[in-house]
């Protein structure tokens, strides 16, 4: 008699509980890093600002595709220099990636590490940035990917 109603329930909480995030193991953490370490340029929604921070949203996935993008996004000033231990940087990039770009993962993601984190962060880019950015969004171009190049704001990523 109360089977069909727990398994009525039971699939209701299978189909409203979030996706798995990889490399994320508390989500809530990681959108609280994004509010205070990235949400001020980036904006909540990663629009970012056209005059001064380009945009993640549906955009900063399509570094994975391209060689030097996974390392450039670990390397730019506001990620490299934050107040975060590697390990939460690592998450944080992991939870940016797939919230705010997730049709964009490669299908063989491999989540940022604490390890990789560190040694990529050790050699922060500074005014080069957006040189680099334009770079890999004319690599994206040749291999091609659709993108519109907003690499013409002064901030990163």
């Amino acid at each position: 008699m109360y089977r069909p109603a727990l398994a009525l329930l039971i699939g209701i909480f299978a189909v409203a509980a979030p996706a798995a995030m990889p490399g994320v193991d508390n989500p809530a953490r990681a959108r609280q890093h994004y509010i205070l370490q990235c949400q001020g340029c980036h904006r909540p929604d990663a629009t970012g600002s056209p005059a001064t921070t380009p945009t993640m949203a549906n955009f900063a996935a399509r570094f994975l595709s391209v060689s030097g993008g996974r390392e450039y996004l670990s390397r730019v000033p506001g990620v490299a220099t934050a107040a975060l231990s590697d390990k939460d940087l690592a998450e944080l990039l992991n939870w940016t990636l797939i919230r705010f770009d997730p049709d964009h993962m490669p299908p063989d993601f491999k989540p940022y590490d604490a390890a990789e984190v560190a040694r990529l962060r050790r050699q922060p880019l500074r005014t080069e940035a957006s040189s680099i950015r334009r770079q890999l969004v004319t690599k994206m171009e040749k291999v091609g990917a659709s993108v519109a190049d907003n690499s013409k704001s002064k901030g990163e990523p």
